[in-house]
């Protein structure tokens, strides 16, 4: 009975024919008959926790039973509500539990939440969780360094023109695989009927996207033939954008071709976060695997190597056919994190490894095993995202008259 008192103070201190403005009110500002009972039945369970220590939660109603807790101040139900919004999150409740949990001052229950869309975002896109996802959090996973990254940066760019489009025409209702050419196609019909050479995100339509665009990495979009003519078709990318990356990657090449930049030498954590490369890459199985990530890489042609529970990197010089130049330098340095997860059908971590922040220096085909794989814990399909470094001293582009942060 000691969890009643903060509510009879509550009543006892407000006169009922006097009306009392709270944020912990049904979260329906007109409601519906359907609302209405839900709020009915979430009171129910709020006032049945006073006589029995735990009651039975349903995902569904979650978020008004927390908010009927709130507003009756049961801190024990609030807490059980946490507990059940953490172990319930998936693609379809993610976005409404983060909200709550910000609402109602739950911070275990947001960051839980926020972890979930880092390690989700891109490893299992759907079409209700880019709808869900307002400007303010996508600028948020965007922005982190622990984004996990499939393919290529390139496909954060997609990814976010796919998530704009849905913003921008929330009536859209289709399969993901058609997401992408419906998203091309009207893109193209606004360039034709605007007659105009702006860039999207200059547009007042498009002006509130900017600052999730401006996280994304150009230049490891543009260090690729086809990413780079896309970006230019696209006209999302404000000019001044590109051409600010273009002469930075310039003189970066410079540096490597002229200055024999051997590349990092040590970890400068902060810039790494911000300036390294976001790849990744799913194997659905076990088995012997071997690759290397599209784009220029100034000279270090990097294959990565999965086999017998070993990733084993291997610098690339005279070895393997590679298309593009090779740096014949005896010496070579990269920085480095590679991370690997397994997830259940929630997108629930049920596995996790990381190398943590690395340089490595390694001589024309030397190979290094960078992480061993404990067989007890390995589970497929396996995510790998790596982030690398190839040159020292790189600065994060300086974007002409990037946005501020989105509010969230």
């Amino acid at each position: 009975m000691g969890q009643m008192v903060p509510f009879l103070w509550c009543v006892i201190s407000f006169p009922l024919t006097q009306p009392v403005a709270s944020p912990f009110a049904p979260p329906t500002p007109t409601p519906t008959l359907s609302a209405l009972t839900r709020w009915n039945v979430a009171l129910q369970v709020a006032f049945g926790s006073l006589y029995r220590d735990d009651v039975l939660i349903h995902p569904s109603r979650v978020v008004t039973i927390l908010a009927a807790a709130c507003m009756l101040q049961l801190d024990a139900l609030i807490q059980q509500c946490g507990e059940t919004m953490k172990e319930t999150i998936t693609s379809k409740s993610v976005c409404g539990f983060y909200a709550a949990a910000g609402t109602y001052g739950l911070d275990s229950v947001k960051q839980k939440c926020f972890e979930w869309l880092l390690n989700n975002l891109m490893t299992h896109q759907s079409v209700d969780l880019l709808k869900d996802l307002s400007i303010g959090l996508m600028e948020k996973l965007i922005s982190s360094p622990d984004l996990f990254v499939m393919q290529v940066e390139m496909d954060v760019y997609t990814a976010l023109k796919k998530w704009m489009f849905l913003q921008l025409v929330p009536s859209w209702n289709g399969p993901l695989k058609q997401l992408l050419s419906d998203a091309d196609n009207w893109l193209s019909k606004r360039r034709k009927e605007s007659c105009s050479y702006s860039s999207f995100l200059d547009s007042e339509q498009g002006q509130r996207f900017a600052g999730v665009f401006s996280h994304v990495r150009l230049q490891y979009v543009i260090n690729d033939l086809i990413s780079a003519k896309i970006i230019e078709r696209d006209m999302i990318i404000p000019s001044s954008w590109l051409s600010t990356v273009y002469r930075q990657q310039w003189f970066s090449m410079l540096r490597t071709e002229q200055d024999n930049d051997l590349g990092p030498k040590e970890i400068n954590k902060e810039q790494f976060e911000v300036c390294s490369m976001r790849c990744g890459r799913k194997l659905a199985k076990d088995g012997d695997y071997c690759w290397r990530w599209t784009g220029f890489s100034f000279g270090f042609d990097l294959l990565v190597t999965y086999t017998n529970r070993f990733i084993i990197f291997k610098r690339n010089s005279l070895s393997q056919p590679c298309n593009g130049t090779v740096s014949l330098l005896p010496r070579r340095n990269i920085a480095f994190r590679l991370r690997l997860a397994s997830f259940d059908s929630s997108g629930k971590v049920i596995c996790s490894r990381s190398t943590g922040y690395q340089v490595l220096s390694l001589e024309k085909d030397q190979e290094q095993m960078v992480l061993n794989l404990d067989s007890r814990l390995l589970m497929f399909p396996l995510y790998i995202c790596c982030n690398f470094l190839y040159t020292s001293a790189e600065p994060k582009p300086d974007v002409d008259e990037q946005p501020e942060p989105s509010e969230d």
